[in-house]
């Protein structure tokens, strides 16, 4: 998989791709389905599968404190596509350049001039361009006119509900990380680099690995029972884990996931 940072990065040999866009926070059963549905679509046209990210994600712009929590930070969510084989990911910035480009302009400037789309797939409810003007009839009538193909996202449900980044944290909200699972089609994992923190749990004879989660909020929080697990050797401990805001520091409001190991 290759990663392009910005329009500038596509490479001049670029010949066209079957693409889907979105945020593909958690990449649940759902995007899951809709990669499937591009690698497919991308052997019938011989070529490349693309996903377009927007870094930040699109409400995060808009409203940094009330956007919602991310399943996936954005180093996650692209080891999650590497596993699914796409060829390209194209990550925008989402600043105030592309927020106040025309619907029109997206088209024809990205999706056509850059990307030499072949094949599109889209939710049906999707809406892009300066005050969310373009939609899915709009890619449609442009398909039309310049010769691409644009394609309804598959539904994946589960219960008679349909899974989607949304339901998975309200599932994680409420501990159900069983059902969270089964929407992502494996355990609920984040991951973090450990670093030095305060060292205040030495003092208490508690010390903790800290792992820096780089995010605003976190899709669950609570003190939780853990297996910590050395990679080289494979020895297994025993342990817990605070996800959250550290309730015996005082002041200190920002997320972190730490582990005591007994």
């Amino acid at each position: 998989m290759r990663l392009l940072r910005g329009l500038h990065n596509i490479p001049a040999e670029f010949k066209g791709c079957a693409a889907t866009i979105g945020t593909f926070d958690g990449l649940h059963l759902g995007h899951q389905r809709i990669i499937h549905s591009l690698k497919a679509v991308s052997e019938r046209h011989g070529v490349p599968t693309l996903v377009m990210l927007f870094e930040p994600q699109p409400k995060e712009f808009f409203a940094p404190d009330a956007a919602p929590a991310r399943l996936a930070n954005l180093r996650e969510k692209l080891q999650d596509l590497k596993q699914e084989n796409v060829d390209y990911v194209l990550c925008l910035p989402f600043n105030q350049a592309l927020r106040s480009m025309s619907a029109d302009a997206f088209i024809k400037d990205i999706l056509i001039s850059a990307l030499g789309i072949k094949h599109l797939i889209v939710g049906d409810d999707f809406r892009f361009g300066c005050d969310r003007s373009g939609d899915y009839q709009l890619l449609r009538e442009y398909g039309d006119k310049y010769g691409f193909d644009v394609q309804d996202s598959p539904t994946h449900e589960l219960d008679a509900e349909r899974i989607s980044s949304t339901r998975i944290r309200s599932e994680l909200a409420a501990n159900n990380l069983v059902r969270a699972a089964h929407m992502l089609d494996r355990p609920y994992h984040m991951s973090g680099r450990i670093a030095y923190g305060r060292q205040l749990g030495r003092l208490l004879d508690t010390p903790t690995a800290n792992v820096m989660v780089h995010r605003r909020k976190l899709p669950l929080t609570g003190v939780y029972a853990v297996y910590a697990t050395l990679e080289e050797s494979g020895e297994k401990f025993q342990g817990v884990a605070n996800i959250g805001v550290k309730p015996t520091v005082t002041g200190d409001a920002k997320p972190s996931l730490e582990v005591h190991l007994f």
